[in-house]
């Protein structure tokens, strides 16, 4: 392995990326156009005039995790995630645990973004009288997603960032619009919580919740940010506060104009365009559907990037072939890893549209058992957080607190998807998921019983990069 100065181990490009081409990676995983056009009015079905408290509420739960993710973003970083974190906090078998539902929570993410972005996109060409192949339109995006990440870090990162300063600055402007038009007076429906019942607010807390996932993906760069031990922890937090702001106020103007509106808000086949509708602008719709087309591809950029690099760390440590753990020599991105991961991504919704599943029912099943993927490694690092701080000699009493609530907040999504009892075959997901775990959990176990020196050549190697950051700090 390399090891000159400004050289990652890894051979990742070192030290190559700002705070905002970091943040872009979290914001883009995110993908916070998503919430205010799909999420918003599944919210508002379960928690009416609580909406955007149920968004504000799901914000503090997605921070507290990001504060115990902080833990060791500030301590340490490298390509590979929570997966690294969670294993140096609760030893190599969760880690990998871990980094496997971490790896389908990127996988299924991804797949479910280039669903919704074939799916805008044929919206977009109706317009003009054009409808093309949902298979077509997912080759295209996973294709140009492919070569973003494939080609340069700094050059995705960028891209994300432009395009997702396009599509959040156009919906603040509907939403200033009509705030502007209601004469900036506060709703006192939603205020009071008019007709809301607490039991109502849990059930919307439940995909509020699943709005946020994705956060914490700026880990991945742990190789590539210039001031890791900064910007990433910051990213980390930032993201979800930030995020958590956007989808309050968009959950409140929305539920503002739909106020008297013919057209319940949960009924709406398009809230924001008719939100621009309601205003008078619907001239805006055509930009509207720009915009979430632009996120949807963002954020199938920020899947790969993530993924690829927790499959390469994972690699370099034996859990998979070594391939996957190559960069590529002047590229310096995990070549390998981007490709295979980009071909499962498209490999897989194709198949489903191949058998006649719609393209909205693609987008729900699989960011479903993405959800579970991200929640198994929200709640692993929530736990692994005080039991490294107590290793290291620094646990306190608040600590324990915001992991204990950050644990509590992540379970409320995992229980209210097993009771009650969803529909076929939203029943059988959870279960389906943790056959997967099983699979990867007996995966490794078989490789430690044949190869611990693989283990110990993974917890070898991070340690050394706890230690090198360790004396980075002391200089």
């Amino acid at each position: 392995m390399p090891d000159e100065t400004n050289q990652n181990f890894s051979g990742l490009r070192a030290e190559c990326l700002s705070f905002p081409e970091i943040i872009s990676q979290s914001f883009a995983n995110v993908a916070p156009t998503a919430a205010p056009t799909i999420s918003v009015g599944l919210v508002f079905a379960n928690a009416g005039n609580g909406t955007w408290l149920t968004f504000a509420i799901a914000m503090i739960g997605v921070v507290l995790v990001g504060l115990n993710i902080s833990q060791f973003a500030r301590r340490s970083a490298s390509p590979g995630s929570l997966y690294a974190y969670i294993s140096m906090g609760l030893g190599s078998t969760m880690g990998v645990i871990s980094g496997w539902s971490l790896l389908l929570a990127y996988l299924f993410a991804g797949m479910a973004v280039v669903a919704a972005f074939s799916n805008f996109a044929n919206v977009l060409l109706s317009l003009i009288g054009i409808e093309l192949s949902p298979i077509f339109l997912l080759a295209i995006c996973t294709g140009f997603g492919w070569y973003l990440a494939y080609k340069d870090i700094q050059l995705s990162t960028k891209l994300m960032l432009g395009l997702e300063a396009f599509s959040v600055s156009l919906l603040l402007l509907i939403a200033a619009i009509v705030l502007f038009k209601h004469g900036f007076a506060i709703d006192m429906s939603q205020l009071y919580l008019k007709d809301t019942k607490p039991d109502e607010l849990i059930l919307g807390l439940i995909l509020a919740i699943f709005s946020y996932t994705g956060f914490e993906s700026a880990t991945a760069l742990g190789d590539e940010a210039k001031n890791p031990l900064k910007f990433i922890p910051a990213a980390v937090v930032l993201t979800p506060i930030l995020s958590g702001l956007f989808f309050t106020l968009l959950a409140y103007t929305e539920v503002l104009a739909f106020s008297g509106y013919s057209t319940p808000l949960d009924k709406s086949d398009s809230p924001i365009n008719d939100v621009a509708n309601i205003a008078g602008v619907g001239f805006l719709g055509l930009l509207i559907t720009i915009g979430a087309l632009v996120t949807f591809f963002s954020c199938v950029i920020a899947c790969i990037n993530a993924g690829s690099r927790i499959l390469f760390t994972m690699a370099r440590h034996g859990i998979f072939h070594d391939a996957m753990g190559l960069a590529h020599k002047s590229n310096k991105t995990p070549h390998i890893a981007i490709t295979m991961l980009s071909i499962i991504l498209f490999i897989v919704p194709a198949s489903m549209s191949l058998f006649s599943l719609s393209i909205l029912d693609i987008i729900t099943y699989m960011g479903t058992l993405a959800t579970y993927g991200f929640l198994t490694a929200y709640i692993s690092i929530a736990i692994a957080a005080p039991v490294y701080l107590y290793r290291q000699r620094v646990l306190n009493i608040l600590d324990i607190a915001i992991a204990v609530l950050a644990v509590l907040f992540m379970l409320i999504p995992i229980v209210g998807s097993l009771y009650p009892a969803p529909p076929f075959p939203f029943n059988v997901f959870p279960y389906l998921f943790l056959m997967y775990l099983c699979v990867g959990g007996a995966w490794f176990l078989m490789l430690r019983l044949h190869s611990p020196e693989v283990i110990e050549n993974m917890e070898d190697e991070l340690e050394k990069i706890h230690a090198k950051f360790s004396e980075m700090k002391k200089i």
